[in-house]
C-alpha cells in the first residue's frame, strides 16, 4: 500500500468538498466539532469521535458549517462548483416574501452556531484494497462509525502525516506498516454481524461452493450446476474463477484428488474402491489424472507415505 495524501485540518470558516472518481480510499477522524458526509445516496451527520472510511472512486461530499437547503429557495449565487452548502453570503433569492427572508435568517443563525471541525486524514491505495474494502463491508463495516476511544486510529493517522513529511530513508516502508495497522484496526471495528449485507453474487457463490464441498464425489457438470442455481453457466464460470482462482471443474477435481490422497494414506482401500467413492468411477482414469497432477502414480504415493510411517 502507498500513501497519496495525508493531513490535518482545522476549519476556520464553513466549507464543502465534493470529489469523485479518485483512485484512493479515505480515512479521517473528527477530532473536534461537527459536519456531514454525503456518500452512496446517504447523508451522515458527523461529530467528535466519528471515523470515516470510504471508497473515493464513488462520489462523496463532506462539509462543516454549511446548511444544505431542501426547499424552494432559488440559489443563483456565484458559488464554488464544489460547494453544495448554502450560507448567507451566497444566497441570491428571487423572492422577497417574509418566508424566504426568515429561512435565510435561520440559515445565518445555524451557520453561526455550528461548531467547525478539526480532522486528521489520509488518502491511500494499494492493489488489494478493493477486496479489503469488500471484506470490510461484508463484516458489517459502515462508511461512518463512532469510536468511544479514537486515540489508536488518530495516533496512526498523525504518525503517517509526520513520517510522510520526514526525510527518513525507510519512510515508505514505515508508512506501509502504519497503513496495514490502520486497516487492521478498521477491520476490527467493522465487525457488526447485525449489519452484514452480502451481495447476491457472494450468496450465489457460497451456495455453489457449499454444494460442491458436499457432492464433489458425484457427477457434476457446469450446465447442471448453473440450472440448479438459476445462473447462466458462463456467468457462473466467470464469477467462480474470479473468487476462487480456478474453474468449477478444477475445484471439483482438487477436492477429489485431496480425498484420494487421504484415502491412500489412511485407509486400506484399493485404487478401484477409491475411484468409486471419489467420483472418478474408473481406476485407470484416476491413475492417469493422479499422475498428471501429483507427478506419481497412486501406488507410488501410497508407498511413499507408508515408508514414512
Amino acid at each position: 500500500m502507498f500513501l497519496q495524501e495525508a493531513g490535518t485540518l482545522t476549519a476556520l470558516s464553513p466549507h464543502t468538498s465534493t470529489r469523485e472518481n479518485l483512485r484512493s480510499f479515505l480515512c479521517f477522524v473528527v477530532q473536534d466539532g461537527e459536519g456531514s458526509l454525503e456518500y452512496e445516496g446517504k447523508t451522515y451527520e458527523l461529530k467528535t469521535g466519528d471515523c470515516v472510511f470510504i471508497d473515493c472512486r464513488k462520489r462523496y461530499s463532506h462539509s462543516t458549517g454549511n446548511i444544505i437547503i431542501k426547499n424552494n429557495i432559488n440559489n443563483k449565487g456565484n458559488t464554488d462548483r464544489n460547494n453544495t452548502g448554502i450560507n448567507s453570503n451566497n444566497i441570491n433569492s428571487t423572492g422577497s416574501d417574509n418566508q424566504q427572508s426568515n429561512e435565510i435568517e435561520e440559515i445565518k443563525e445555524l451557520n453561526e452556531n455550528s461548531k467547525l471541525w478539526s480532522l486528521v486524514w489520509c488518502h491511500f491505495y494499494g492493489s488489494a484494497l478493493s477486496s479489503v474494502y469488500d471484506k470490510y463491508k461484508e463484516r458489517g463495516g459502515r462508511p461512518v462509525f463512532h469510536l468511544n476511544q479514537t486515540s489508536e486510529i488518530t495516533e496512526m493517522l498523525n504518525q503517517i502525516f509526520e513520517i510522510a513529511g520526514s526525510s527518513d530513508y525507510i519512510r515508505d516502508m514505515k508508512i506501509n506498516t502504519l497503513l496495514c495497522q490502520l486497516l487492521e484496526h478498521l477491520m476490527v471495528y467493522s465487525w457488526n454481524p447485525e449489519n452484514v449485507t452480502r451481495s447476491k453474487k457472494r450468496l450465489e457463490l457460497d451456495a455453489v461452493k457449499s454444494y460442491l464441498d458436499m457432492h464433489y464425489m458425484e457427477k457434476i457438470t457446469l450446465e447442471a450446476l448453473a440450472d440448479q442455481y438459476f445462473i447462466d453457466k458462463f456467468y457462473l464460470s466467470k464469477i467462480f474463477k474470479e473468487r476462487y482462482g480456478m474453474t468449477v471443474i478444477s475445484y471439483v477435481e482438487e477436492k477429489r484428488i485431496t480425498e484420494v490422497k487421504r484415502l491412500l494414506r489412511f485407509s486400506s482401500m484399493n485404487i478401484e474402491e477409491i475411484s468409486g467413492v471419489t467420483g472418478y468411477g474408473d481406476a485407470n482414469y484416476l491413475s492417469r489424472r493422479f499422475k498428471k497432477i501429483e507427478g506419481m502414480t497412486p501406488g507410488e504415493y501410497r508407498r511413499k507415505w507408508q515408508g514414512r510411517g
